[in-house]
């Protein structure tokens, strides 16, 4: 089933016009927390990403034993080596507040790993995330960390997590789904264990499950479940989950943005974001692994496919989306 055409619509607002009337940091200030001495290509995959689709800027929150690694890979991404194993979170937790201030959304997970040292960084970023009111989409080995602890996101309708196979079995045992009920259900039924969050559920249709209702207002909760039929490419690369929560992410970004009135009329109703940046991005994602596996086949990999997101983007989302071969791309 396509993505219902007003949903789409919707999508299409929260994306900053190119018109030259942005100026830097409005179109998005993405950062992504995760990044160890085993793990540098999952953050790398995550932050690029988040340029790629458009971002303006793009931070990587890491050990010391990554960073090194991650700044060869790209001059475009800011890199702060700042989770350091022979330091507390309380020492740490001044600098990374101060951080956390600048950006509009804050992706971890990618790269993560398990140590206890960046676990524990990784919870107290969410928290902080949480007092500042930021969007966050967890992944990998973040989701493994609120798994042992729902109470970490619950009722946090910021968040969205992005669960591939594996991530999603382990999550449903975590809420107590049961294994039996029908398999489309699970991703609303975890929603609804924690408090309406967002779920997208990776798998060969991709189905996103939240409540949009405002916890705020106090208003009826709508459940809502959207499955993304976008053809994806045959093979599934290591790192496509990466550049699916960097593209999230910079979308969480976007609406940010159209929230603080960079761009837009404010129409939208924002408890909507976060299904509408899951949605998004998970488009734009499938996409561009069907157009690099058309181009590299059985051999295609991750970083093929950074190569056809602005095109993914442009194929999904605009035929007046510059750059892209339209006759005056680039002209303001």
């Amino acid at each position: 089933m396509p993505v219902p055409r007003q949903l789409f619509n919707e999508i299409r607002q929260i994306i900053p016009p190119l018109n030259g009337s942005l100026h830097k940091g409005q179109s998005g200030r993405v950062g992504v927390l995760g990044g160890a001495l085993d793990y540098t290509g999952a953050p790398f995959f995550a932050s690029i990403s988040a340029l790629r689709i458009g971002a303006d800027l793009s931070h990587v929150i890491c050990s010391p034993t990554a960073a090194g690694a991650i700044k060869s890979y790209s001059p475009d991404l800011i890199v702060h080596p700042i989770l350091r194993e022979d330091q507390s979170p309380t020492e740490v937790k001044p600098i990374l507040s101060s951080l956390l201030e600048r950006l509009h959304v804050l992706v971890i997970g990618p790269g993560l790993g398990r140590e206890d040292y960046m676990q524990n960084f990784a919870k107290m970023a969410l928290n902080i995330a949480k007092e500042q009111d930021m969007y966050v989409v967890l992944d990998a080995d973040a989701l493994w960390m609120i798994g042992q602890d729902l109470s970490l996101i619950k009722g946090y309708r910021k968040v969205v997590l992005t669960p591939n196979v594996m991530e999603f079995k382990r999550l449903s045992d975590n809420a107590g789904v049961d294994p039996k009920s029908p398999p489309d259900e699970h991703a609303m039924r975890i929603s609804r264990v924690l408090g309406g969050v967002t779920i997208l559920q990776k798998n060969k249709e991709d189905i996103i499950a939240t409540d949009t209702g405002s916890t705020l207002s106090g208003s009826q909760s709508t459940e809502e479940q959207v499955v993304v039929d976008t053809p994806g490419g045959y093979k599934r690369c290591g790192g496509q989950g990466d550049i699916l929560s960097g593209s999230v992410g910079t979308m969480l970004a976007w609406g940010k943005c159209y929230e603080t009135g960079a761009f837009g009329d404010k129409t939208l109703p924002l408890s909507r974001l976060p299904l509408l940046a899951a949605v998004g991005g998970s488009m734009v994602t499938r996409a561009a692994s069907r157009r690099a596996f058309s181009k590299k086949g059985r051999g295609v990999v991750t970083q093929d496919m950074l190569g056809e997101i602005g095109g993914a983007f442009a194929e999904i989302f605009g035929e007046d989306e510059k750059g892209w071969g339209v006759e005056g791309a680039g002209k303001l």
